[in-house]
């Protein structure tokens, strides 16, 4: 076909047009063409021509030459740039700080520098984006209160740049963990008529507020999604092992450093699984993510070891490589009423765990990562199944320390009868809720599943002790600024 370019003509032109010299300064706009901080820091070998484009970090000037650091974000690391006096757009120089958008054209030679490898003598630079005097992010320490302030420019921090390159690279991780055990990727809906956790705490989706439920646009009540769970029981009961990994919304009134009213969860569904195997790939999915981040964020964990918590490093390598404890819910609770701790919230068989109470279990106990399991279902929402005991169901939780809860799951209950019973004591629609109950009239297996709270994941693998440093935009009350 005449005009096409196949990849490998592209291939070789560019190789050529980085050989022959520079044409225009377009070319930086070409993501083929620039390269970026991360990449040039890890090059086996100095280069010719570079062309790069980044952020100014630090600047420092002599008569003859100025030192300038400059961060694309692709890395913790910026890259030293060398701008001899008199070269192409060293005359600008002056306005490159702190914050600046620049571009670099020129050689990348090895560093005589201490902690650098290589840095880059340029031979153009261009200024892309002046800074005025009242950039908010200057070299000094900013509190995390003040940064959540301006969250539109807080990722150009070394701290929240760090943070959202784990997140980046923990969704990858998440999505390579099920891939390779063939799981099925399903997207739930987020607008939805059904509320898994029957707490009530839902955003209302509506286009006729004031009007009869039946005038709205989906004809009945509508709300934004507090889990894809129910929804991917349907495709469990089909593909045998699915996950979810999207948004979720709870309209809680909660100002914790825990809670967000909008925040992603990941959330497997197994047929023919039950609680063990649950617990198994939960505490399977924990050591597969940590590991993870041990093997390939050594630049940005060092960041979070350096501010945020020494003892990051080996709490999460002793996760990675040692086994998680497990004991049943009433085992827990006799633990703490004899541990002669005076606890916030008092404990007696019956209640809730706290924060508190799963931490000292897994800091003081087992120190270490802990399963917990059977559950009173008084406490638990209507689809965990029932232990024959009447009085527990199959939950569970796997606690860490320095966090305490980090996924929750169970056995769903695919018995009929039971379920339905269940519903109706938890005072649910059966007729919004026929289409779950078919899925156990219809050729029911036994299933099981969890949830993970992907910014408590993160809070965990960087130490980060506030919900809202590990999101992007934090959506919590009073607070939705962009």
């Amino acid at each position: 076909m005449q005009g096409r370019t196949d990849c490998k003509d592209f291939s070789a032109n560019l190789t050529r047009g980085v050989r022959s010299g520079w044409t225009s300064w377009d070319s930086l706009l070409n993501q083929a063409m620039r390269q970026s901080v991360k990449h040039l820091l890890n090059s086996e070998s100095a280069q010719a021509a570079v062309e790069l484009s980044g952020w100014v970090r630090t600047r420092r000037d002599s008569k003859d030459f100025s030192f300038m650091e400059l961060n694309d974000g692709s890395c913790l690391q910026g890259i030293q740039v060398i701008i001899d006096a008199g070269i192409p757009g060293s005359e600008n120089v002056g306005k490159m700080n702190t914050g600046a958008s620049v571009a670099v054209k020129g050689e990348l030679v090895e560093s005589p520098g201490k902690g650098q490898s290589w840095e880059v003598r340029a031979t153009e630079v261009e200024l892309l984006g002046e800074v005025p005097e009242d950039f908010p992010l200057q070299k000094k320490g900013h509190t995390p209160e003040f940064l959540r302030s301006i969250a539109h420019l807080r990722p150009r921090t070394n701290l929240y740049g760090a943070v959202f390159r784990m997140r980046s690279r923990l969704s990858y991780a998440v999505h390579r963990f099920f891939n390779q055990r063939d799981f099925t990727y399903v997207h739930t809906p987020i607008i939805t008529a059904s509320d898994c956790e029957g707490a009530g705490e839902m955003f209302r989706v509506t286009t006729n507020e004031a009007g009869k439920p039946e005038e709205d646009f989906f004809g009945k009540k509508a709300y934004l999604t507090v889990s894809g769970q129910l929804e991917g029981e349907t495709y469990a009961c089909a593909l045998s092992n699915i996950y979810t990994f999207g948004p979720t919304f709870r309209a809680e009134n909660s100002n914790t450093t825990r809670h967000a009213a909008e925040f992603w969860m990941i959330e497997p569904e197994m047929a023919f699984c039950n609680l063990e195997g649950d617990m198994d790939l939960a505490e399977d999915f924990m050591k597969f993510l940590v590991k993870d981040v041990l093997e390939n964020n050594e630049g940005d964990l060092s960041i979070f070891e350096k501010f945020v918590d020494k003892g990051l490093r080996p709490r999460l390598e002793k996760l990675a490589s040692s086994g998680f404890e497990r004991m049943s819910y009433t085992e827990a609770v006799e633990q703490l009423q004899k541990s002669g701790k005076s606890f916030e919230y008092p404990v007696e068989w019956g209640v809730n765990l706290q924060s508190e109470h799963e931490r000292y279990l897994c800091e003081e106990v087992v120190n270490g990562p802990l399963t917990v399991y059977n559950y009173p279902k008084s406490i638990k929402p209507f689809y965990m199944r029932a232990n024959d005991d009447g009085k527990t169901v199959t939950a569970m939780d796997v606690l860490v320390p320095g966090v305490g809860e980090i996924i929750g799951g169970s056995q769903r209950e695919e018995r009929y009868d039971l379920l339905k019973a269940a519903m109706e004591h938890h005072e649910l629609d059966l007729e919004n809720y026929g289409w779950y109950l078919d899925l156990r009239r219809y050729g029911t297996v036994p299933h099981a599943g969890f949830g993970a709270g992907f910014e408590r994941l993160l809070m965990y693998v960087t130490g980060m002790q506030n919900i809202r440093d590990v999101i992007p935009f934090a959506r919590t009350p009073g607070h939705c600024e962009f």
